[in-house]
């Protein structure tokens, strides 16, 4: 015998809906990407050199002697400088103000790399090292 009551549809119909909620809940913080503003980061001047407030030029401008494809290039920034040191040559610490990217460009074969991990040291408008390139 069937039963006429809707309760149980509707029940299920709130359960469908609340499941469904709750996934879109989860699975939309990945999806839904915050606008970050840059926040200049004072330091001494003395020893990290000057803010870069053009850092994505310069980075751009070192790309290109670094990437065998570099108008291919498609890049995610992941943070405004701040101040940081890395170890140099035999020891001594760089100073500068890092930025941390990913890049995917094209390869010597002509392939996507994938997005990559990278960062850049500027000192005084230059990179001064240069970080997740294997050298």
């Amino acid at each position: 015998m069937r039963s006429t009551s809707r309760e149980p549809f509707v029940s299920f119909q709130a359960m469908k809906a609340i499941a469904l909620l709750l996934l879109f809940a989860f699975a939309s913080p990945p999806l839904i990407q915050a606008e970050t503003t840059e926040i200049e980061i004072a330091a001494a001047p003395a020893i990290y050199g000057e803010f870069p407030k053009n850092y994505q030029e310069i980075i751009l401008k070192w790309l290109e002697t670094k990437l065998a494809d570099p108008k291919s290039a498609q890049i995610e920034w992941t943070s405004a400088p701040k101040p940081a040191d890395l170890p140099g040559l035999q020891g001594k610490l760089l100073h500068g103000y890092l930025v941390e990217f990913k890049v995917s460009s094209r390869n010597r074969f002509g392939a996507y790399t994938g997005k990559q991990k990278h960062g850049a040291l500027i000192r005084d408008g230059n990179v001064i090292k240069g970080t997740g390139f294997g050298f």
